[in-house]
C-alpha cells in the first residue's frame, strides 16, 4: 500500500468508537479521516480527540456520512442494524471498504446488504478477534466428529448495557455447530427456557445469555453426554481485540473484489 489509508470510525462516542479511534490513530499503516455520529450529538463539529477528553486528532466529527467516507479508503461500523445499512449503501457509493462489526442483524437484514456488497467490499462478523474465530472452527470440527448423543448448550456473557440476545458471537458459533451437524440452525436453535419446558430435545443447540457489570464478552460451548462433557471457551477482557481486528479487516479489503466476506476470509481461515 504506497499510502496509509483512511479510515472512518462510526459511532464515535461509544465505547468502541472510541476504543478503534484510538487503535487507528496509534497505528502506522493507516489514519483518521473521519467521525461519524448521528445528527443533534453534542460531540457534532468538535475534535475528536478533545471529546474523547485528550488532544486534538485534527478530525472533527460529522453528521453527514456520505462526505466523510468520500474522503476515506475504510468504515469501520459497530452501530445498530438498521445504522449499518445506511452506511453500507453510502460506503457503496463511496467504493469503501466496509468493516460491520455490528450485531443484532434479522436474516432480512443482512440479506439487504447485498446490493451495496456489489460495488464495494463488505467484511462482517459478529465477533473480530482472533480467538473467537479460531473458536469458530474448533466449534465446527467439534461437532462434526461428536454425535446427538451429545448436546450442545452455548453459553454467553456480556455487559449490562449490551441490547442483544444471543450475542452476534453466539450466533456464529451456533451456526458453526449446526454446519458440522450438517443442519438448519433455525430449526434446532433452543432459546429462552423458562417454567415447564420439558425434556431437552435431541440434537437441538441450546443458547443461554447472561448480563451483568462490565463483562466483556465470554463464551461457552458445551458438548455434553452422559459421563463426559467437552468445553469449549474464550475470554475476551480487553475491548482492544476487537478493534485491532476490525483495522485487520479494514487493511485486509483494500486490494478485494466487491463482495461479502468474513473474518475467517481476513484470517485465511475460510
Amino acid at each position: 500500500m504506497a499510502e496509509r489509508p483512511g479510515i472512518v470510525v462510526t459511532g464515535a462516542s461509544g465505547r468502541m468508537g472510541q476504543m478503534l479511534i484510538r487503535t487507528v490513530t496509534a497505528s502506522d499503516r493507516a489514519h483518521l479521516a473521519g467521525c461519524v455520529e448521528r445528527p443533534g450529538h453534542d460531540w457534532i463539529g468538535r475534535d475528536v480527540g478533545e471529546a474523547m477528553g485528550g488532544a486534538p486528532l485534527g478530525v472533527r466529527v460529522t453528521d453527514d456520512p456520505l462526505e466523510a467516507f468520500a474522503r476515506a479508503q475504510a468504515v469501520i461500523d459497530f452501530t445498530a442494524p438498521e445504522a449499518s445499512l445506511g452506511f453500507a449503501a453510502l460506503a457503496a457509493q463511496a467504493r469503501a471498504v466496509h468493516v460491520i462489526g455490528t450485531t443484532g442483524f434479522t436474516a432480512a437484514q443482512i440479506a439487504a446488504l447485498e446490493p451495496a456488497a456489489r460495488h464495494a467490499v463488505i467484511v462482517r462478523a459478529g465477533n473480530m478477534s482472533l480467538g473467537v474465530n479460531l473458536l469458530v472452527q474448533l466449534t465446527r470440527k467439534v461437532a462434526e466428529a461428536l454425535d446427538e448423543d451429545f448436546d450442545i448448550e452455548i453459553v454467553e456473557a456480556h455487559h449490562n448495557r449490551k441490547v442483544d440476545a444471543p450475542s452476534g458471537t453466539a450466533l456464529m458459533l451456533g451456526e458453526a455447530a449446526a454446519a458440522g451437524r450438517g443442519v438448519d440452525l433455525a430449526a434446532v436453535s433452543d432459546r429462552g427456557r423458562d417454567g415447564m419446558t420439558g425434556a431437552r430435545s435431541r440434537g437441538h443447540i441450546g443458547f443461554s445469555a447472561i448480563r451483568g457489570g462490565d463483562i466483556v464478552g465470554e463464551h461457552d460451548v458445551i458438548f455434553a453426554a452422559a459421563g463426559e462433557r467437552v468445553v469449549l471457551r474464550h475470554v475476551a477482557t480487553d475491548r482492544a481485540i476487537f478493534a485491532r481486528g476490525a483495522l485487520k479487516a479494514a487493511l485486509w479489503g483494500q486490494d478485494k473484489r466487491p463482495g461479502q466476506y468474513s473474518m475467517l476470509d481476513v484470517l485465511g481461515l475460510g
